[in-house]
């Protein structure tokens, strides 16, 4: 329960859940929290690097028509409704997650706008970047670009931006996408598991690097040698299925995409990171002061090869999962920074696809289920290591933020939307896959118990999602389009 305060001497009111005081008011109010992820006391917050500028502070987010216009101090009259949040509550920016597969249009059955922006805004993350390939058509030419929009109508619970897609038949014409507001690139360095979206070859990785560079964007790139990969049936054991894409698969990869920036002085990301010796290539391009970063996925920092059962197609995912020592080694890189930022590559499909006779997981259809789940999941790990909330925050939110160009998300600060999240870091959820707000009720982590918990999140000022209701209430999200 809230207390919420109208403004005026004596005049008090309480509702359930402090959301409400934003499904009332129109977009303005404030909140107060004892502990908010807000600009420190000596910066406003607008640096280059937001994340560096904030800290846990008490304070009062005041917010109106939408827009966050001041960080008071606790105890200051804002003069609006006023929503106290408990105590065991944190007031943290909305997340942002810069990899998720819509799949909508031509694939809504594997997931669509309106399921993945429930799942987002039940998981605190209210802006998204849809990727260009598992749709029909996929996004690599202006008219698949609006028809992908066209589906958003009246779907959307959170704001959703879109890459564009670069494939051997569009090199040479991708400034029209780029013109029409993409934020970005995808390529794949290996198949990509959908015909109509083909991968490139070293040549061609040149090309779109010195393509991309010369429009001032960014590549994004999934990081596999396809001369390593091994297709063809494995059977139902998770570490048979690893071995057919061994960690050399990525490293080779990562370092052809290294020479590539290095050649061309593109602005390039290397997607779901699996194998933590890739992080030494990593490492040494930033030293060497090359424009490359990197993402991992929840999935990678809290599920383990050797502890999958066998037909388990649910923890399938390429790259694949990998062992307790790689774990080990992909934490050094989130907290020595080698990893920008965790997103969750939310990839489903319908579970027919998944659940392919005799279990083989050469057949399944590769994909994790994770976008309502990554921060409690990746939470949940960092607590067993000792690890603080406030070394992830800036991963989920002005991390992914910075790779989309979106530089006002993921930051409690003036002028950017009130995108905010009342989040219990001690609470505590038993995952029932059922009960998600994706499409399909699948995912590895069904039936665990997960540190942490979203009691609220507000969209431009207002509620989009309750913990006490478990359901959406605003479907006002907005498409956005490049900086």
């Amino acid at each position: 329960m809230s207390t919420v305060t109208a403004g005026t001497a004596g005049t008090t009111a309480v509702v359930p859940a402090g959301a409400r005081i934003g499904a009332a008011t129109g977009g303005s109010f404030a909140l107060r929290a004892r502990r908010a992820w807000v600009p420190d006391a000596d910066s406003d917050g607008a640096g280059p690097d937001g994340a560096a500028h904030a800290a846990w502070r008490a304070a009062t987010v005041v917010v109106r028509r939408g827009v966050i216009a001041s960080v008071e101090p606790y105890d200051a009259d804002p003069g609006l409704p006023t929503a106290d949040l408990p105590s065991h509550a944190v007031l943290l920016p909305g997340l942002v997650d810069s990899h998720v597969h819509v799949n909508e249009p031509g694939r809504t059955d594997w997931e669509g706008f309106a399921t993945a922006t429930s799942a987002a805004a039940a998981a605190g993350v209210t802006t998204l970047v849809d990727m260009p390939l598992n749709s029909v058509p996929v996004t690599t030419d202006v008219a698949a670009l609006e028809a992908k929009r066209s589906a958003t109508a009246g779907k959307l619970a959170v704001d959703v931006a879109f890459w564009g897609g670069a494939v051997p038949e569009n090199l040479g014409s991708l400034a029209p996408l780029h013109e029409a507001g993409v934020v970005g690139f995808k390529c794949f360095l290996s198949p990509s598991g959908i015909d109509e979206f083909g991968h490139l070859d070293t040549g061609q990785l040149r090309r779109a690097c010195t393509e991309i560079a010369a429009l001032g964007s960014t590549l994004i790139v999934h990081a596999e040698d396809p001369a390593l990969v091994r297709a063809g049936s494995v059977g139902a054991r998770y570490t048979d299925f690893e071995a057919t894409r061994p960690a050399e698969c990525e490293r080779s990869a990562v370092a052809t995409l290294v020479d590539a920036v290095r050649a061309t002085g593109v602005s390039a990301h290397v997607v779901h990171l699996a194998d933590a010796g890739s992080l030494a290539l990593v490492r040494a391009a930033k030293a060497e002061g090359l424009p490359l970063t990197a993402e991992t996925c929840p999935h990678y920092l809290t599920l383990r090869a050797e502890d999958v059962p066998d037909r388990s197609p649910q923890y399938k995912a390429c790259p694949p999962l990998r062992d307790a020592a790689n774990q080990d080694g992909l934490w050094e890189g989130v907290l020595d920074g080698t990893i920008d930022l965790i997103v969750s590559d939310h990839s489903p499909s319908p579970w027919s696809m998944k659940d392919v006779p005799d279990g083989d997981l050469g057949a399944a259809w590769g994909g994790i289920t994770g976008l309502q789940l990554g921060l409690a999941a990746t939470w949940t790990e960092a607590q067993r290591r000792g690890i603080a909330l406030e070394r992830l925050i800036p991963l989920f939110t002005t991390g992914p933020a910075r790779l989309a160009g979106l530089a006002d998300r993921g930051r409690i600060a003036v002028g950017a939307p009130a995108h905010l999240v009342a989040f219990e870091p001690d609470a505590e959820q038993v995952v029932d896959a059922t009960a998600l707000h994706h499409r399909h009720p699948v995912t590895p982590w069904d039936g665990r118990t997960l540190a942490g918990v979203v009691d609220t999140t507000w969209l431009h000022g207002r509620e989009v999602w309750t913990r006490a209701t478990n359901r959406v209430t605003s479907r006002r999200g907005r498409m956005l389009t490049r900086r």
